[in-house]
């Protein structure tokens, strides 16, 4: 089974070195399974080794010129675009995409990678006996461990569904595993190890780009707001639940909205104010955020990067759906249409609209080199989930959530709000995630738990089964599960059948 190749590789490539600066040191030594070793800067190895394929989130695609895995979830969004043809767009635009596109085993294998890792910490690290190696360190480190795990199969659950349940380090490739229903990798590995992972000391926040507190409850409120929803259908009661994860997150404090967007394309902001869980990159080393240049306008020479890919842009139906006077939709805010020509400093005007959400000014202008960290949770997405959720579990939005929605409008410079019905509210909390968080990975993500797709021509929601994009296709129940990659299935049989309509 290759993804257990890649389970039994990543369990021995473990790198010692602290997670503030893996990015940065050289390899020391590599730990296996097998490995007789008992210190604390082995343990927090074993911990740091699960964070490195966060990385995977942006990693590039062999054979695509421009391709990352990031591009996938933007693409079958149906709202982008891309100057590029090696990437891929088309199959996904007419979604003709099938089990040997691009993307689709990336994402696969990348998670299943970090999965990997985790497991071998949650089995090395209880039995590490050493001196000032506290059982309070090892909770703290495993809860980092389960912690990443769960994200990595929350991933790959909303991805593929049903898919192999591995908790433990193989000991050897011939294991051909079957896929376990998406609800099961919920019920047994997902919840249970970030319920565990609430159990420890961690900080509420934690500068260093390690899980903290803050992490763990917002991925909770995320899971438990997607297992209410259309793909498991978990009940009421997960609304409440998710609810009570992000209310801890804002009311704990160690976290606020930046006064200004620009404010999270900023280096110097990285693992602070609004960010709570973020991918590193450092622009020191080869690991640098690939986003910057991979969203700069292809071939527009305004920076001296070799290579400006143009790989996603949004739609100008998208960028039109945006209300009229949001700061967000305004020049160098979350898009740009122009900049000075890295060579002559006249202004450059693109073809289109392009995302400015990762423009690195410096790596742009000087460097080539992003300093920018992914986000994968802030607390405007926090506010989003307590207003979405709570909504659902009391009937009504209350003045909480109403407070919260009215924050996210306010920073747009949009009018407050007041009290709407149910679903009124529920739409208008659909619709500032669309704008706040676009392009962040998380629009395909809603689009399937809701089941519904927001119409940027008409301005209607549309049902999911039914909508069609503006380049003219229609999306089937097809849509709602990527499929198993072809070079898994080729080689463990038992992964199949494969999601309906592949």
């Amino acid at each position: 089974m290759k993804v257990l190749r890649h389970i039994v590789l990543a369990s021995s490539l473990l790198t010692l070195g602290s997670c503030k600066d893996f990015l940065k040191e050289n390899p020391t030594g590599f730990l296996t399974p097998e490995s007789n070793v008992s210190s604390v800067k082995v343990a927090q190895a074993y911990a740091n080794a699960g964070y490195a394929n966060l990385q995977g989130l942006l990693a590039g695609q062999s054979g695509s010129y421009g391709g990352n895995t990031w591009n996938l979830l933007e693409f079958m969004t149906g709202k982008a675009n891309s100057d590029l043809g090696q990437t891929g767009f088309i199959n996904f635009e007419n979604l003709s995409y099938n089990n040997t596109s691009f993307y689709v085993d990336t994402w696969w294998q990348q998670m299943y990678l970090g999965i990997g890792a985790c497991n071998l910490a949650i089995q090395s690290i209880p039995t590490i006996n050493a001196s000032g190696l506290t059982d309070a360190q090892k909770t703290n480190m495993l809860a980092q461990a389960r912690t990443l795990r769960a994200l990595y199969y929350f991933y790959l659950v909303r991805l593929y569904g049903a898919v192999p349940s591995v908790t433990t380090v193989p000991t050897n490739l011939n294991l051909n595993l079957p896929r376990t229903p998406a609800k099961d990798i919920y019920d047994k590995i997902i919840i249970p190890d970030l319920l565990l992972a609430e159990k420890s000391t961690l900080p509420w926040q934690d500068n260093t780009g390690r899980v903290s507190m803050g992490a763990v409850e917002s991925i909770l409120a995320d899971v438990y707001l997607t297992y209410a929803g259309a793909a498991i259908n978990g009940g009421a009661q997960n609304y409440a639940e998710s609810a009570k994860r992000s209310l801890n997150v804002i009311q704990n404090g160690g976290y606020s909205l930046f006064p200004t967007y620009t404010a999270m394309i900023n280096p110097a902001n990285k693992n602070t104010g609004e960010f709570i869980f973020q991918v590193q990159y450092a622009a020191s080393v080869p690991s640098t955020n690939p986003l910057t240049s991979l969203t700069i306008p292809n071939y527009s020479g305004i920076s001296k990067y070799a290579d400006e890919y143009g790989s996603v842009y949004p739609t100008p139906q998208f960028v039109k759906s945006f209300p009229a006077g949001d700061k967000r939709a305004q020049e160098k805010q979350f898009f740009f249409t122009s900049y000075p020509s890295i060579k002559t400093g006249q202004t450059v005007t693109f073809k289109n609209t392009y995302i400015y959400k990762w423009f690195d000014v410096n790596a742009v202008t000087n460097t080539i080199k992003s300093d920018l960290n992914y986000t994968l949770y802030r607390l405007a997405d926090v506010y989003l989930m307590y207003a979405e959720a709570s909504n659902r579990a009391e009937g009504s939005p209350n003045a909480s959530a109403i407070d919260y929605v009215n924050r996210i409008r306010a920073r747009a410079t949009l009018a407050p709000i007041g009290n709407l019905s149910q679903t009124d509210f529920e739409q208008e909390v659909w619709l500032q995630r669309y704008f706040e968080l676009c392009f962040e990975n998380k629009m395909w993500f809603d689009m399937v738990r809701t089941r519904k797709v927001h119409n940027d021509v008409t301005g209607n929601w549309d049902d999911f089964v039914g909508h069609k994009t503006v380049f003219g296709f229609t999306f089937t129940e097809k849509q709602l599960l990527f499929p198993v990659p072809k070079q898994e299935s080729d080689v463990n049989p038992n992964l199949l059948p494969n999601n309906p309509g592949f």
